[in-house]
């Protein structure tokens, strides 16, 4: 299946992001607040293990984004999360459904153990493509990641939150900004709970 081409590829990046990808991203347009001088870089390192695990993933999808619209749609699905190279990287394998029809991707995630960052990288099945990373950390609780993007012919900003993280679920959020991070429009909402054991 080819991905509705409104579908951003941060999207389901990350749901653990989770998402349906029409355009390519490029590089981190926001820095992240430097660290004071002085202060010792925390290892964040373990971060991510709240994702490992098999999941319910409901979503919940802006049509059009930056147009104005109000009109949303919704997916269900499956995601499995397995760690690589003790913890250091995940492998994450998406399936979910919804009125566009079967949705199948995949998100590498990985730590650089010296900018005590993670990347998101993420491609779909209907073009085998790995995606340029989205770039964040983890802060009380809270994961921020940004990107930049060419979307209807604009560059704009992407923001992807990991937030509510409790044992058995966690929220993913997208946000596009096309000014510049002054204002942000959500267009995409992952409410992820964990699945029932077998």
């Amino acid at each position: 299946m080819n991905p509705a081409p409104s579908w951003s590829r941060a999207a389901l990046i990350a749901w653990a992001l989770l998402g349906i990808r029409s355009y390519s991203i490029a590089h981190c347009a926001e820095a992240p607040t430097p660290v004071p001088a002085g202060a010792a870089a925390r290892d964040g390192q373990h971060d991510f293990d709240f994702n490992l695990g098999t999941w319910h993933t409901h979503i919940s999808r802006l049509l059009h984004p930056l147009s104005g619209s109000s009109t949303w749609t919704t997916l269900e699905g499956t995601v499995v999360i397995r760690p690589v190279w003790n913890g250091r990287a995940q492998i994450e394998e998406i399936e979910a459904d919804g009125p566009a029809g079967h949705f199948e991707g995949m998100t590498l995630f990985l730590y650089d153990p010296q900018a005590h960052q993670w990347s998101m990288n993420f491609a779909n099945s209907g073009d085998g493509v790995l995606s340029t990373p989205a770039i964040g950390e983890f802060r009380d609780g809270r994961g921020e990641f940004h990107d930049q993007e060419s979307y209807r012919g604009r560059t704009i900003q992407v923001r992807a939150i990991w937030s509510q993280i409790r044992p058995d679920s966690h929220r993913f959020e997208q946000s596009f900004s096309a000014d510049g991070g002054k204002t942000w429009e959500v267009n995409f909402i992952g409410e992820v709970t964990r699945a029932p054991a077998q």
